[in-house]
């Protein structure tokens, strides 16, 4: 008895220290969680600051999010600008030195990528200009592709113990996702040059990726929503320059893609933007999968 009590003593002691050993990370948007959890299996606790139907340019830094900043190991975020509305003040409240900015706990996937429409001219009269370029890198796997090789190499670096085990998921998911990456523009070919509208300049790397063609955006500036009058101008744009669909993230009211539609006679269509933002998005993976069907469907 004394014998069964004491390795149950020492199996439940190491599963406590098992339990201890993951990395608390801290990923500002869903899909680094998303990567993360892909790279990092059970040797990591992931929490999502953000979520899909939130505007990700308008976050509060709240008690919740400073609490867990605390107990974080890493930090994942965009960078480029785009959580400097709450980021910095949540790392400052939250006193954790190893996970600041320069510190081998703070990842920025931005730093990683190339960057496109890097403004010539800083005014922000012209709306939500973010001087690094278009910060939503995630609209491309291809990106989501580099981060994770320089993700998986920053988890093993932080967590040397277990750099073999990270590696191994990272060769596994790069794998699947080349494959995946395939799939998604054999499908998606058709879009290559199909005029579109976008509600918020928030697809450029997916554009790019495709081949899709945004003649427009229903948002007069960045961040700055449409009046009657300037949705009255694209509409009249259209008659001049006709687009195959109008666009939207999940987070997006849509009344201004809706108004578009009805009158222009083209498809509103509302896309996950990142994990979560459909039912069918619940991963990576499925965030494409559910891109990707959504696009051909609405060009048919």
């Amino acid at each position: 008895m004394q014998k069964l009590l004491f390795i149950l003593l020492v199996t439940l002691s190491l599963a406590a220290s098992s339990a201890q050993a993951a990395l608390n990370v801290f990923a500002c948007e869903p899909e680094w969680g998303s990567l993360a959890q892909e790279l990092g299996g059970d040797k990591v606790s992931v929490y999502n600051a953000t979520q899909a139907l939130q505007d990700v340019h308008h976050i509060q830094a709240k008690p919740s999010l400073i609490a867990k900043m605390r107990s974080a190991n890493l930090v994942v975020c965009t960078g480029m600008e785009l959580e400097i509305g709450w980021l910095p003040m949540v790392l400052r409240q939250a006193g954790n030195a190893e996970v600041q900015q320069g510190r081998p706990g703070y990842f920025e996937a931005g730093n990683v990528v190339r960057h496109l429409e890097i403004p010539q001219r800083l005014d922000r009269a012209e709306g939500d200009i973010h001087p690094q370029g278009n910060p939503h890198v995630q609209t491309d796997p291809r990106n989501i592709g580099k981060v994770a090789d320089a993700l998986a190499q920053h988890l093993a670096e932080l967590d040397p113990a277990n750099a073999t085990f990270y590696q191994g998921r990272h060769q596994d998911f790069s794998q699947r996702w080349q494959e995946a990456i395939k799939r998604w523009e054999a499908q998606a070919a058709p879009l290559k040059g199909v005029a579109i509208v976008a509600q918020h300049n928030g697809f450029p790397y997916m554009n790019e990726w495709l081949g899709l063609r945004q003649v427009t955006t229903l948002e007069p500036k960045p961040g700055v929503e449409p009046s009657s009058s300037h949705l009255a101008e694209v509409l009249a744009q259209l008659q001049r320059q006709p687009a195959k669909m109008v666009i939207r993230a999940a987070y997006n009211d849509d009344r201004a893609s809706v108004w578009l539609s009805e009158r222009a006679k083209i498809p509103a269509v509302m896309l996950p933007f990142t994990v979560g933002g459909t039912e069918r998005a619940k991963d990576l993976f499925g965030l494409f999968d559910d891109t990707v069907q959504r696009l051909p469907e609405a060009n048919k």
